[in-house]
């Protein structure tokens, strides 16, 4: 799906390796329907060609200050009141000091004293570049100007070393891009968010399961984290990775998942119930490999799990309570009588199906309150997290008032 239609995005290059992870960034935004214009440092022109990005963006890509060419010679002020977002990435220490110094000697950090539109900075660098005091400081500055930072990420770098300063993936930056609308929309609160499917074990290599990827509940963690709350998220077993803002609690069944949710609950805390929890746990699980026996039919005794969502909501912990309904029919009627059933403050309810819900990048959801019904469209999973993120932060802001 092309979400980004009619956006336009000018992508900044700094030098280093990791310039050649931007050549992907420019592919997936204009295959997701962006306009991309890029803009080089000399240094980045080490690592990659203008002629590539040229060639993948569409548009020619501009190196210089002082253009002859560029309307009215003021290049870079067209540039920047053409963009909806000014990327960077990768961006380098040096980059970072000459923004948070307000140097312009080049056209990427000129480009950044005159954008009116949101900033987002992806740094890459040695993992000792990163730690040193002068770049947290620089790090700190422009964070507290609203700059939005995007990693960077821990892992094996080309210098050998390992550690905090690889650049983030094509898909972390897209996703702040989709997120970017609620920043700081719940700043300084805390929220405890549950994702993925439980596991209840038969016997030691067999268990019980549903189809639940987690991805949903992976967005909203990253949505919560981008609108500036306290992050923690207690998922089942899933293969997906949070960011490092996110503190991350990983379980297995049912009861353990309940375990972690009620040590983490606190006072005022914002509870989102995104987990497709299992209903039922095997009673007595075989301590050893079930073998298959001659009769065609086997049981097994299932016993009802904890309800995590009520047992929540009953605490009066919480600030606020939001559940996920997943139907296959009656999505509204169903949703609105767990929303009275379990005294929830908002229920997200959605179809699940083939192509949609369970293991899909799409979803389409209804938000269900006391007094309202929002619908929203099929859309990336993250822009919906956002979404409902948006709609969570104003109910919130309503009764406060």
């Amino acid at each position: 799906m092309q979400d980004f239609i009619d956006k336009k995005i000018l992508l900044g290059i700094c030098g280093g390796v990791a310039a050649y992870k931007s050549a992907y960034l420019v592919r997936e935004l204009t295959r997701l329907g962006a306009q991309v214009r890029v803009v080089m440092t000399q240094s980045a022109q080490k690592f990659v060609t203008p002629l590539l990005m040229q060639a993948l963006s569409g548009n020619e890509v501009r190196t210089e200050l002082f253009d002859t060419q560029a309307e009215r010679a003021m290049g870079h002020i067209e540039l920047a009141r053409w963009a909806d977002y000014l990327v960077i990435a990768p961006a380098t220490a040096n980059c970072m000091a000459k923004m948070a110094q307000g140097i312009a000697d080049d056209l990427l950090s000129t480009l950044y004293l005159v954008a009116e539109t949101p900033v987002i900075l992806c740094p890459a660098m040695n993992k000792s570049m990163w730690a040193h005091p002068a770049t947290q400081a620089n790090a700190e500055l422009l964070h507290n100007r609203g700059v939005i930072f995007v990693g960077p990420e821990e892992g094996s770098q080309a210098c050998g070393e390992f550690g905090l300063g690889r650049v983030s993936e094509a898909e972390q930056i897209i996703n702040a891009l989709r997120l970017y609308e609620v920043n700081q929309l719940l700043k300084d609160q805390r929220v405890l968010i549950t994702a993925g499917p439980t596991r209840e074990p038969i016997d030691p290599v067999r268990y019980l399961s549903n189809y639940s990827s987690g991805k949903m509940g992976f967005a909203m963690a990253e949505a919560a984290a981008m609108a500036g709350a306290e992050v923690v998220l207690v998922t089942g077993p899933t293969a997906l990775v949070a960011s490092a803002r996110i503190e991350v609690i990983r379980v297995e069944s049912a009861a353990q998942m309940r375990d972690a949710v009620m040590k983490q609950l606190k006072k005022e805390t914002i509870f989102i119930g995104t987990a497709a929890v299992a209903d039922y746990y095997v009673d007595k699980p075989a301590t050893e490999k079930v073998k298959k026996k001659d009769h065609e039919q086997m049981s097994v005794a299932l016993v009802r799990n904890p309800d995590i969502l009520s047992e929540v909501a009953a605490s009066g912990k919480a600030s606020f309570v939001l559940g996920f309904a997943a139907e296959t029919s009656n999505l509204i009627q169903y949703a609105k009588e767990k929303l009275e059933r379990k005294k929830l403050d908002m229920v997200v309810a959605n179809l699940v199906g083939k192509g949609v819900g369970f293991e899909s990048d799409l979803n389409q959801v209804s938000v269900v309150t006391k007094t309202k019904q929002i619908d929203l469209t099929l859309t990336h999973k993250t822009r919906l997290a956002g979404q409902i993120i948006a709609i969570l932060a104003a109910t919130l802001q309503n009764e406060a008032h």
